[in-house]
């Protein structure tokens, strides 16, 4: 008679009907008392006494039962799904996207308990051959912290990506800026588009692209009050951006900025137009053919009033870019902001008033980002882009 196992060593016995070994292991009981078992097979003995071995081992260790079929897919999965919470949709989606492109398809099957680092540096080191350093860094970032997660679950004992060393990447397509020329082509092309406004305050002011898409009419004085003492310059209040939760990028950013006489007529013009787009988006919807105009007292709105998407903006600008005889792949709105500082920069204001019109915490940031910009409020720099821009306009 075959000697019974000792309690805690699990069970193995031989099952006809399946014609395999069948292991046991008691993990705990329900609150019922019912006994919790997790099983395993195996078409030989010594196959099921290894798995019997395993069981007991993730036991005695605390791992979950599921753990040895947790997959690297799964962590991902499970990190973007409930470890990125309060996250800006945007934020999210470029997650996900990276993921599913680099992660899911090279890792994703893989065991997570049977990974290890030099798997891990492999993969980092062919990515690198495809990507800038900067992604090369967020997808170590999504990979860490999805097992991490997992970690601390209990899905697994270690985690072994927080070894590896990122390599270094791609080097990225490096910023530019437009030349005078170029700048007055551009404005000037912008003049037939629906964001000719928003061009002319992205190169004459500096102000982001999400700071502009976020701006409000109750943030825009067009009149300012030169009887004043001191006078009050026509400004916009730069308080918001599309970031979650509506901040801008830092403390810094929130201020406010004097308008060269250019930018003051270009909203002007806008909020003159504005008012024909509403008109148009009703009588789509009246026709069932669109959605309703949404007022949200936004500066620069959709067809719907609703906040410009980004991918819309740089389908428009590029229209613009062309127009001004220039290669529109090589172009982007975030440049408008380098020219601005390029511009100033020849015109010789302090590298100090354009750190705080950038809406920079210092010079050093200015002088690292926009280094190729750099050569050797507010109101200066409004006084400054009238001088540069030297065309003569007819405020309406």
């Amino acid at each position: 008679m075959a000697k019974r196992r000792s309690r805690g060593d699990g069970g193995l016995r031989w099952s006809e009907k399946r014609q395999r070994w069948i292991v046991e292991v008691t993990t705990g009981y329900s609150p019922a008392g019912k006994r919790l078992v997790k099983t395993a097979s195996a078409k030989n003995k010594t196959d099921a006494k290894e798995k019997l071995k395993e069981l007991i081992r993730d036991l005695d260790d605390g791992l979950p039962t599921g753990a040895a079929t947790y997959t690297v897919g799964e962590a991902v999965s499970n990190w973007l799904a409930y470890g990125l919470s309060g996250r800006d949709p945007e934020t999210v989606k470029n997650y996900r996207n990276l993921a599913n492109l680099h992660i899911i398809p090279n890792l994703g099957k893989r065991k997570l308990r049977e990974l290890s680092a030099g798997e891990v540096d492999e993969w980092l080191a062919d990515v690198a051959t495809k990507v800038s350093t900067r992604t090369v860094r967020l997808l170590h970032s999504i990979l860490n912290r999805s097992v991490k997660r997992a970690e601390a679950r209990d899905k697994v004992k270690r985690n072994v990506v927080m070894l590896c060393e990122i390599p270094v990447g791609l080097e990225g397509r490096p910023s530019k800026s437009l030349t005078l020329v170029q700048a007055e082509a551009v404005l000037k092309a912008a003049e037939d588009s629906s964001l000719h406004a928003y061009i002319v305050l992205s190169l004459l002011i500096g102000a982001r692209t999400e700071e502009l898409r976020a701006l409000t009419w109750d943030h825009v004085d067009l009149n300012g009050n030169a009887a004043a003492t001191p006078p009050v310059p026509r400004s916009i209040s730069v308080w918001r951006s599309v970031r979650a939760g509506g901040d801008t990028k830092t403390k810094k950013s929130r201020r406010t900025l004097a308008m060269p006489r250019r930018c003051v007529v270009a909203l002007r013009l806008h909020r003159i137009r504005q008012p024909n787009v509403r008109v148009r988006a009703e009588m789509r919807h009246r026709a069932g053919k669109g959605k309703r105009w949404t007022d949200r007292g936004l500066v620069f709105a959709s067809e719907v009033g609703t906040e410009l998407d980004r991918h819309n903006v740089l389908r428009m600008f590029r229209r613009v870019v062309k127009a001004a005889g220039l290669e529109p792949g090589e172009w982007t709105p975030r440049e408008m902001r380098h020219s601005f500082v390029s511009l100033l920069s020849d015109a010789k204001v302090p590298i100090e008033d354009i750190a705080r019109l950038c809406g920079h915490s210092g010079t050093a940031v200015t002088e690292r980002v926009y280094r190729h910009q750099i050569r050797p409020v507010m109101v200066e720099a409004a006084t400054a882009m009238d001088d540069i821009v030297s065309r003569r306009i007819r405020e309406p």
